[in-house]
């Protein structure tokens, strides 16, 4: 008796059993349709996305009143950072001027989801190992509560930094100039190596989250961009330094070595670029490199200045990413090198550029000795 050949299996089949056998499979929840509510922009991820920094215009060494005209939190007799923060964001740092505010995209709302000090567990749902962070749920789940509540245009994610360790990384090099241990370049790119396959796979894992609650919400892909960023540099290479390599730079808040700022310059934030830019291509979404952003403009550039009585803060003349400060006499440790108020305003002009171009693969930059309207897309 011939026995029956099986029948092929057919594509879905073949995807379920892929699911199954793929710990980390992610799979959409069905819904009928997108809701036809407000329009919205949503921002997700972590503290360049949050708006750390966006107290500040520019930089000062004055410790007093509103220091030369850069706190914007200065008020009669003391300061009052909730003019900028808010009042009930705990520590998320979300500023009033955080990039997804800044965007000129023509919508009903801008929500800002992301918050101070995420990494990716803090994307996923909570139903997928998802974790909340200063005493809120994982944001893919507050999130698909937008979604469900508003008819969201761009969503837009900024994490994996603190995936990869950054912070700690500039708090290594740091340490070393300032106590004069020497260069962190070596011990920090072995770090580095150490930590990128992983970090690179749980911003995989959050871009499929944020599908899923999308889809839960009754989106399809085609219904929004979904953007992936990557981070712009808070500070400049060494020859670009307006401060000698000894002595000043203790005290104007960029204590790094050349070799050092050289190094995660031209080698470590490529590597996160290239990283991110890959996890955006293989799940077909929109992509923003940052990385020559504030070039020019970063705290402690030579192209810009510290503001004082004679030079007011101005977006064409000051820096836009907040210097290193202990918090002892000028705002809060958190805030240091993260874009300030006129860098956050020129990444949501990058944002905005990336709208009107309806989507794709774009880096995006600024125009020397101009504001952050000047700010340009090129293929990327």
């Amino acid at each position: 008796m011939r026995r029956a050949r099986p029948r092929p299996l057919a594509m879905p089949q073949v995807l379920a059993l892929l699911c199954i056998a793929a710990a980390t499979c992610v799979t959409p929840a069905r819904a009928e349709a997108a809701p036809a509510g407000p329009t919205a922009v949503v921002s997700l991820g972590d503290s360049y996305i949050a708006g750390n920094a966006g107290r500040w215009r520019g930089n000062s060494d004055d410790p007093f009143g509103d220091r030369s005209g850069t706190d914007r939190a200065a008020v009669p007799n003391g300061y009052d950072p909730g003019r900028v923060y808010g009042t009930t964001d705990g520590g998320c740092f979300r500023s009033d001027v955080a990039e997804i505010k800044s965007t000129g995209i023509p919508v009903d709302q801008a929500i800002n989801l992301a918050c101070s000090g995420a990494e990716s567990p803090n994307i996923w749902r909570l139903s997928h190992g998802g974790q909340s962070l200063e005493g809120e749920r994982p944001q893919a789940d507050a999130l698909a509560e937008v979604a469900r509540s508003h008819r969201v245009r761009m969503v837009v994610l900024s994490v994996g930094g603190n995936d990869v360790g950054f912070g700690d990384i500039l708090q290594a090099c740091m340490t070393g100039y300032l106590t004069g241990s020497g260069s962190c370049r070596t011990a920090q790119q072995a770090e580095v190596q150490a930590r990128f396959a992983t970090a690179m796979a749980a911003v995989d894992k959050s871009v499929k989250e944020i599908r899923a609650a999308m889809a839960g919400a009754g989106y399809a892909p085609a219904d929004y961009h979904l953007v992936v960023q990557s981070y712009p540099s808070p500070l400049p290479r060494g020859a670009e330094m307006r401060y000698p390599e000894s002595g000043a730079r203790t005290y104007e808040g960029c204590p790094m070595f050349n070799t050092d700022l050289d190094w995660a310059r031209d080698t470590l934030m490529p590597r996160i670029t290239d990283g991110l830019r890959s996890v955006a291509q293989a799940n077909g979404t929109d992509f923003l490199d940052l990385s020559d952003a504030l070039q020019g403009r970063e705290a402690c550039s030579k192209s810009t200045h510290m503001a004082d009585a004679a030079h007011p803060p101005s977006a064409a003349g000051s820096d836009w990413a907040r210097y290193f400060n202990t918090g002892a006499l000028q705002g809060e440790l958190k805030e240091s090198l993260h874009p300030n108020a006129y860098g956050q305003i020129a990444l949501g002009r990058c944002l905005g550029r990336i709208w009107n171009a309806g989507g794709g693969m774009w880096k995006c930059r600024n125009t020397p000795g101009q504001g952050h309207d000047a700010m340009y897309l090129t293929a990327g």
